[in-house]
């Protein structure tokens, strides 16, 4: 199941033209800013789709029956890129647990890459709501390791995959290697071509860098 958000109109596409352009980039805690705030909506739109139950409210004046969460979700993200997205679903679902992936690409001579992971911090996802967050799905190949990863800590009732950017490869990539699970993918926008070093065209650019400084290789 896919939801693109971005596809019609809304103050998302707004953070996300922000965040595509080039000028803008420059200023890297405007990019984070605007990488939490789309974690935010995100929040809001996967919260529709989530279970509730009834609960009475006490007021200053009286009673009021309520809808809240029946769940408490564990919200996933891969390190460094996806943190401003992850607090951005942190300040909806302000009490959710955490947990973290560092994967990243190690790169060799030519412009072929490897998937490293270096380390995983999880609490149990057993029959809990899963809800896994970073910028860009390009490859697929990423998001699939840490998926496996946090999948070692039980099966969930539920995974929302949350990317701001993703192209049509990274996408079947998820869903041939996980259909067997419950998942939702949610995609800001879909771009349809990658580089020969499989960056996400017209996309953003390498947002751990944007956010956060370049880094060595």
């Amino acid at each position: 199941m896919i939801r693109e958000i971005g596809s019609g109109n809304s103050l998302f596409n707004q953070f996300l033209s922000e965040l595509r352009s080039i000028e803008i980039q420059s200023d890297s805690m405007r990019f984070r800013r605007n990488l939490e705030r789309v974690g935010e909506i995100f929040a809001y739109e996967i919260s529709k789709e989530m279970d509730y139950i009834d609960k009475e409210v006490i007021t200053p004046l009286g009673t009021s029956h309520m809808k809240i969460l029946a769940d408490k979700p564990v919200l996933a993200t891969i390190l460094r890129a996806g943190m401003p997205m992850h607090q951005g679903l942190l300040n909806y679902f302000d009490s959710a647990n955490s947990a973290f992936v560092s994967a990243y690409r190690k790169y060799k001579k030519n412009e072929d890459f490897t998937i490293k992971m270096d380390y995983v911090s999880s609490p149990s996802i057993k029959d809990r709501v899963l809800i896994l967050s970073d910028p860009m799905l390009a490859t697929g190949g990423s998001m699939s390791v840490s998926i496996k990863a946090l999948l070692t800590n039980g099966k969930p009732k539920h995974m929302h995959i949350v990317c701001l950017l993703a192209s049509e490869e990274g996408i079947n990539t998820i869903k041939r290697n996980f259909s067997l699970y419950d998942m939702t993918l949610w995609i800001g926008a879909i771009d349809d071509e990658l580089t020969a070093k499989a960056y996400i065209v017209p996309g953003l650019g390498d947002a751990g860098d944007l956010a956060y400084g370049t880094k060595l290789d």
